[in-house]
């Protein structure tokens, strides 16, 4: 997920981990693999990893030959029984690293990163469930982390995926999530289309909105927690009707990308 401008917005602390030492690192790109027309996963062997939980995110740092440098965060989309990292990435219009990871970066380059970074926006099978998790875009990165986790971990923890695209064209990972769906009863999948969809498409169309919540998340006595990742606007109305429809705002976690301020 890319952070055009700056890193993630983070809120709430409570978890124990302790933070590890960040220093940067070089990686070596393993594989690049295109998850739409305008996403791609880059798969990196670190040279050194301590380990991930799902949520949390690296920052990329690139050098030019003048010395110039720009640095961007991106989230983690594998879970943390990989030996190898996956940064899943969108192209932002005019973005200088978005455009360098996808157009000039390849098999056998070395990156710099540091992390992982990230505490609040975490989840593993160890907290048990239910876990609603709802994505606008390339917010469904961390999020599919979560979810790879989930399913290593072969636990029955109750889940369910909303995940709000432009077009079915848009949704990354889909073949994934479709098996995932199809083999787990214990997962909920909803898709909603906000701008085009197939002429025979029977699913949900336009916006989240709170009627979509109330009928695709577990109910306020299963005591869910919530997991939203997206643009700003997204994450903060979605979590507007979550307080609306009666669900405890502390168990409610989020973490946005867009341009940070100064």
């Amino acid at each position: 997920m890319a952070i055009p401008g700056g890193s993630n917005v983070m809120t709430a602390t409570d978890t124990p981990l302790q933070q590890p030492r960040i220093a940067w690192q070089t990686g070596r790109v393993q594989a690049i693999v295109a998850e739409t027309s305008r996403v791609k996963s880059i798969i990196l062997q670190p040279a050194n990893w301590s380990g991930h939980w799902p949520g949390q995110h690296v920052d990329i740092r690139l050098t030019a030959d003048d010395g110039y440098q720009a640095e961007r965060s991106y989230s983690i989309a594998s879970p943390p029984e990989e030996e190898l990292l996956t940064l899943t990435v969108e192209r932002v219009e005019d973005g200088e690293v978005s455009s360098y990871l996808l157009d000039e970066l390849r098999v056998g380059d070395a990156l710099e990163f540091r992390g992982p970074i990230g505490r609040h926006f975490i989840w593993s099978q160890t907290r048990g469930g239910p876990i609603c998790l709802v994505a606008g875009g390339t917010g469904i990165t961390p999020l599919m982390a979560m979810l790879r986790h989930r399913r290593r971990s072969l636990a029955p923890i109750p889940a369910s995926l909303i995940y709000s695209a432009r077009s079915l064209a848009d949704v990354v990972y889909r073949d994934e999530l479709d098996t995932m769906a199809h083999d787990d009863r214990d997962l909920r999948l909803v898709y909603t289309l906000t701008r085009e969809h197939p002429s025979d498409w029977d699913g949900h169309r336009g916006r989240v909105n709170e009627a979509l919540l109330a009928e695709s998340s577990f109910t306020r006595e299963q005591n869910p927690t919530f997991f939203i990742c997206g643009p700003t606007g997204f994450v903060e109305g979605i979590s507007s009707m979550l307080v609306k429809l009666g669900f405890d705002p502390l168990a409610v976690r989020t973490e946005r990308f867009g341009p940070t301020g100064a």
